[in-house]
């Protein structure tokens, strides 16, 4: 296989705010286009800030034209982005935690949640997930946040051809430690590199942990974000193995 680059991103998103948060995430996604990144994911509802309580009046659909500058940038750098989002139903009510994924040749996918916390079962419907997304070589298969919480996920990830297994979450500081070593568990396990993107700063009450990270298959820590910085996890992967290091992002002059 060719040389190949992916990246955990974390940001600080600004509650509720939607066109701050894309210029932020557009930031990023340029950033990790600097450095041969072909695959991004960022955090749980990266796109609004965790804010279950908002999530009703925020909610998108693959439609929305704010989305386009995303969209673009896929097409431009050849990089797959994965973003956290509350979605709508076109032809119904049900709100869903949800991920959407900008591929290189413009094309819009959905990821929805289908492990919910007891408080987001106010809010949200459980969702049905979504299709392993193919990328080139390699198979991606998503989760979010509660969903990695159920061993089965990754197991039916792996089941289905995923060799990438990719979770945006919130993780707070006291979960971190025992969250982050059953990703590494499963990276190990099913033979799958694991991304773990994690919000870095406050958000719906929530104090995270940051730390977003990649395992490589064999379980070993490729590379982890700081705690509390806007920041890029890259792991690059060459015929002597992978590679990892961490890009802080600025927001100033872009």
């Amino acid at each position: 296989m060719s040389d190949f680059s992916i990246a955990a991103a974390q940001i600080t998103c600004v509650a509720g705010n939607i066109d701050v948060n894309i210029q932020r995430h557009s930031r990023a996604v340029a950033l990790a286009a600097e450095h041969g990144v072909s695959l991004i994911i960022f955090p749980e509802l990266s796109l609004t800030g965790y804010e279950p309580e908002l999530a009703r009046k925020l909610g998108l659909t693959l439609q929305d034209s704010r989305l386009e500058l995303l969209r673009n940038q896929a097409k431009n750098h050849n990089i797959t982005i994965v973003c956290g989002a509350p979605l709508c139903c076109n032809d119904g009510d049900a709100l869903y935690i949800g991920a959407i994924v900008f591929s290189p040749d413009g094309t819009l996918y959905s990821y929805t949640k289908q492990h919910l916390h007891d408080t987001e079962e106010h809010f949200f419907t459980p969702g049905q997930g979504g299709p392993q997304l193919s990328l080139g070589e390699r198979t991606l298969g998503l989760a979010i946040c509660a969903d990695i919480a159920s061993p089965s996920h990754p197991q039916l990830a792996a089941a289905g051809g995923a060799d990438i297994y990719g979770a945006g979450v919130l993780i707070s500081k006291p979960s971190y430690d025992k969250e982050s070593e059953m990703m590494r568990g499963y990276a190990e396990k099913h033979r799958m590199t694991v991304m773990l993107a994690n919000h870095c700063a406050p958000t719906g009450g929530w104090i995270p942990a940051g730390k977003s990270a990649i395992w490589s298959e064999l379980g070993h820590e490729i590379v982890v974000a700081p705690a509390n910085q806007d920041a890029l996890a890259i792991a690059r992967k060459t015929h002597e193995g992978w590679h990892g290091h961490v890009e802080l992002i600025s927001y100033q002059g872009a």
